[in-house]
């Protein structure tokens, strides 16, 4: 997901000769499936052959999530077109529609390392100071202490802070899914467990990162976590429809695809559409589009959001040890080579009842997907992981 349960075994190869062989994980790649880039004055790209067998690709890959990988649906937006597989409510059969919203788990993360480096722009905070100086004597535990994590480091993932989802979410998500949890509580579940290593020490991934960045946020904004980022990224981008759903809020606003979930891998589907997402908050709680995605990723790439000198810091990565191959992590935001060559910078989310994948190329191609179910839910997990992500590699290289 994002906050808390992104699958990070995905190591399967899908054999069917459509799809580029390599191997993923989680929060992985992102696509766009037209390479016929013309330039201006040249033939519409849509009237084409080359780009209507193009589309037609896209919408077979998408529809092998659905028919192959036992996913219940699936929509993405490539380069600006919305394509659809499978079904929206697995009870009445109806298709997924274009364009539906979904919780874009751990892109969350993006939008939150945004708002710090925007502060940081301002001068308002020190990348390299430790956390102590903003939340004085808030993070001390067996192994930690404040004074020696900085802020790069939550936004990296390098502070050697445990994550608290694991211990939420040990039993799953049926038992806490109607439940309301308060950041303070989530952060004190994290500080009773022992630190996983010595900040800057080594990198694993840890949603208390960015429950951390989601309290400074706070503390130094003077504003509701939710209400900066609307301020800051959703309202100037025009993103009319990502938002933090408010205290209470479980449901989805707009037209969506129902999410599922299931116990087991293959086990029976339960709808999850309905949860409280308090848990997730900063680290995993915005819901959106793809086609929102797409228009995130491309400003934030695009230096649409940051000053250079900030967007820079976002961009200097370290190997992301335990995710996929060549996969580095910035300041919330992953780099990752592409089988075509170069790279794609996005993040992508897991979070029950949905995963995403997104991401941007320096050259502008742009492109996410969703399913309705997390990996761990359908019969083969390990393979179908790999499959969301080769969808993408194949959308931004084809």
């Amino acid at each position: 997901m994002a906050a808390g349960n992104d699958s990070r075994n995905a190591r399967s190869v899908r054999t069917i000769k459509e799809f580029p062989v390599f191997h993923h994980h989680p929060e992985r790649r992102i696509s766009v499936a037209v390479t016929a880039l013309l330039t201006a004055g040249a033939v519409i790209a849509g009237s084409t052959p080359a780009v209507a067998a193009n589309r037609d690709a896209v919408r077979s890959h998408l529809k092998g999530l659905v028919a192959e990988d036992g996913f219940p649906g699936a929509s993405a937006t490539v380069r600006g077109r919305d394509y659809t597989a499978g079904v929206g409510d697995v009870r009445t059969g109806k298709p997924v529609r274009p364009g539906g919203q979904v919780r874009i788990g751990s892109n969350t993360k993006t939008f939150t390392a945004v708002v710090v480096l925007q502060l940081v722009g301002e001068g308002r905070v020190r990348l390299d100071e430790p956390i102590e100086t903003y939340l004085p004597g808030l993070v001390l535990g067996d192994g930690i202490d404040g004074r020696r994590i900085t802020l790069r480091q939550l936004l990296q993932h390098t502070s050697g802070l445990p994550d608290y989802a694991t211990t939420y979410l040990a039993k799953d998500i049926f038992p806490v899914q109607h439940r309301y949890v308060p950041p303070r509580d989530l952060l004190d579940l994290a500080l009773s467990a022992k630190a996983d290593f010595a900040p800057g020490q080594s990198w694993a991934y840890s949603n208390t990162n960015y429950l951390l960045a989601g309290l400074l946020i706070e503390r130094v904004t003077g504003r509701p976590y939710g209400e900066e980022v609307t301020r800051r990224i959703i309202r100037p981008l025009g993103l009319r429809h990502t938002y933090l759903p408010a205290i209470g809020d479980q449901g989805i606003r707009e037209p969506h695809p129902r999410g599922y979930h299931a116990a087991t891998p293959g086990g029976a589907l339960r709808d999850v559409t309905i949860l409280d997402p308090s848990w997730a908050w900063a680290a995993g709680g915005l819901i959106g589009t793809t086609a929102d995605l797409n228009t995130f990723f491309s400003a934030l790439v695009g230096g649409r959001l940051l000053r250079p000198a900030q967007l820079a810091e976002m961009r200097k990565t370290v190997p992301a040890t335990g995710m996929w191959p060549g996969a580095r992590y910035g300041l919330g935001l992953i780099s990752t080579p592409l089988s075509c060559g170069g790279l794609m910078w996005g993040h992508g989310g897991d979070i029950y009842g949905y995963e995403t994948r997104d991401g941007v190329t320096e050259d502008g191609r742009a492109a996410s997907v969703a399913v309705t179910a997390l990996p761990g839910a359908v019969p083969d997990p390990q393979t179908a992981a790999d499959h969301v992500v080769q969808f993408v590699d194949f959308a931004l290289c084809n």
